[in-house]
């Protein structure tokens, strides 16, 4: 222990030896120099991070009452550069070659304290810009909290929502580096067993930084048993506060001054007020949520607005000073094997971002849910649509039907339009049909047809093409050779005469449990669409790897060919270009 004590000395010493003036003040502004202030600054994060997480740790460790957990991710890419399918054109192709990002978290607890903090390691990562290239590395996140009596305090960085998320939702989506953490302080108090309030205040995080508008927000939700019939009430209340800072509405009104008069806007709000009401009625098998959201007037961008330049001509998008609102319903039935589900969502102009020139899936404050299934399968999850925040009415129907414990089935309907547009009204429309045949402890046969109906114009901003129309079948059949061993098979066709063509995939995954998975797979390009009357190549999409478990650790390690399509979490995506290399995976919890 005293070891350790004098190495934090000694970093202290080292610190205190930094001179922060620079010598040759007299022909600068201000006589610091900002490289050794950095330095310093970040000398003393390190001695925090080790006091904190180290230091208290060890002298607090024979404490019954003390925990101490974690988890580390680590992805490693290997970029080998291939014309043929597109991958090219990216720093990592032509120079980088490998990049890599890390998550390593840091929990304690102790007499009824928490404490928290995370590492983030981005290097030569493409999960910012697919198409380029990022590098940072610094505290990704950091919080400490204690319960006293019935109130609850947390602070620092803070993954919340209010009801569904519709005015309020704090998140992590690591696959599209959503991190949309707020960066403060959250009060909970138990008003009683079953209602609890609570009210939030802070900023939203940008990468390692924060977006300079200010957020403040409260909600109170709770549960009410009505007589013996089993009929409940889970009612809540959420409102939230932003306020754009200075910058924020010089950087607006800079913009805004540019516009013709037809266009212009001649005040923006410095303050917007979103309001959500939900409640969860239940009786019986029956369940019934609804949610209604109200935003007051901002300024923000739409990007199917007509705007008039100087020159007479018009341009799509522009600023726009709007309110908006959001209704959303779910309405289920469970029991005696049948289980039926239908969901509305009717979206009007709902942007309700931190920062209004926020963009690519970064600064939002609100999360709308996705209206469509979430499909797992290779190619019934290549066209998937993203959650239009601006203008987008919403249908869908999933029904589920067990005969047996041996049989069950599977439809899902979608159907998204936008009922204000007056082109790309039509957005999306797919039917999902599943069967599942099994024998218990022995094998699983699992098959279907999927249809769709996509508008690539929109999702995809390609202007021009046609919409995707798509027939899938697939199987998928599990077969257990005995309690350790087993054999997985994928097949699945995508017929289509629109964007690359029709596909043919099929999957390979022999499990030896609880250590070993291997795979292998291929995604072909069985009938291309030749384009512009060019006959296109038949190409080869092959994937084969390996994963080994050990206790809390996992590793995989796979040979990727992959094509350009959609990548999504929760409703949102964004196009990811072709890969073609190596990628390396390491999570171990502890």
């Amino acid at each position: 222990m005293d070891d350790f004590y004098q190495f934090l000395w000694k970093e202290h010493l080292l610190l205190t030896q930094i001179s922060i003036f620079d010598p040759n003040w007299v022909q600068r502004k201000y006589p610091f120099n900002e490289l050794l202030i950095k330095i310093a600054l970040m000398r003393t994060l390190q001695s925090v991070f080790f006091a904190v997480f180290i230091g208290i740790p060890l002298f607090v460790a024979a404490q019954e009452d003390f925990s101490l957990s974690g988890n580390l991710e680590t992805n490693v890419n290997f970029y080998l550069r291939d014309p043929e399918i597109g991958a090219i054109n990216t720093p990592q192709y032509e120079h980088q070659q490998i990049g890599f990002e890390t998550w390593l978290d840091i929990r304690a607890q102790y007499s009824g304290f928490e404490f928290g903090m995370r590492y983030d390691i981005f290097n030569n990562s493409a999960l910012l810009n697919p198409q380029d290239s990022y590098t940072a590395q610094g505290i990704g996140r950091w919080y400490a909290g204690k319960k006293i009596g019935k109130l609850s305090i947390l602070g620092g960085y803070i993954y919340d929502q209010f009801g569904a998320g519709t005015i309020f939702r704090a998140y992590e989506q690591r696959p599209l580096l959503i991190d949309n953490a707020l960066v403060g302080v959250k009060l909970t108090y138990e008003l009683s067993d079953d209602w609890t309030l609570k009210g939030i205040g802070g900023q939203q995080k940008n990468l390692f930084d924060v977006y300079s508008s200010v957020l403040t927000g409260f909600n109170i939700d709770g549960y009410l048993a009505i007589g013996e019939k089993g009929l409940s009430l889970a009612p809540g209340l959420g409102i939230m506060h932003k306020t754009l800072s200075d910058d924020q509405m010089e950087s607006l009104a800079g913009t805004l001054s540019s516009y013709t008069p037809e266009d212009f806007i001649p005040e923006a709000p410095y303050n917007t007020i979103a309001v959500s009401l939900y409640n969860t009625l239940s009786l019986g098998r029956f369940s019934w949520y609804v949610e209604g959201a109200y935003k007051s007037e901002e300024v923000l961008y739409d990007n199917y607005a007509t705007r008039t330049l100087w020159t007479g001509v018009e341009s799509e998008g522009k600023f726009v000073l709007t309110d908006g609102y959001v209704l959303y319903t779910t309405l289920s039935y469970a029991g005696g094997g049948l289980g039926i589900s239908g969901q509305y969502k009717r979206t009007k102009n709902f942007v309700f971002d931190a920062d209004p020139f926020a963009a690519q899936n970064r600064g939002m404050i609100s999360f709308l849910p996705p209206m469509t299934r979430v499909n797992t399968y290779r190619l019934t999850a290549r066209y998937s649509p993203a959650t239009q925040f601006l203008d987008e009415q919403a249908y869908l129907l999933d029904v589920r039907y067990a005969l047996n414990k041996r049989l069950s089935f599977l439809v899902n309907v979608s159907h998204i339009t936008r009922p204000d547009a007056t082109v790309n009204m039509n957005i999306y429309d797919e039917l999902y049909t599943q069967v599942t045949w099994k024998k218990p402890k022995e094998w699983t046969l699992i098959g279907g047809v999927q249809f769709q109906n996509y508008n690539q114009e929109l999702y995809e901003g390609k202007p021009g093409v046609p919409p995707v129309k798509t027939i899938t079948p697939y199987l998928d059949f599990l077969y257990k050779f005995d309690r350790k061993k087993s054999l997985r098979v994928e097949f699945q066709y995508m017929n289509t005469k629109e964007d690359y063509g029709s596909w043919l995939y099929g999957l390979l995954e022999y499990s030896i449990s609880p250590h070993w998975v291997f795979e292998l797979s291929d995604m072909y390009n069985v009938a291309p669409n030749n384009k512009g009357g060019v006959e296109e190549k038949k190409i080869h999409y092959p994937t084969a790897g390996v994963v080994y478990s050990a206790g809390r650790t996992r590793y995989a390690l796979r040979y990727v060919k992959q094509v350009e399509g959609i990548v999504c979490s929760g409703g949102i995506c964004r196009l990811e270009p072709a890969f073609s290399g190596f990628r390396f995976n390491v999570s171990s919890s502890f």
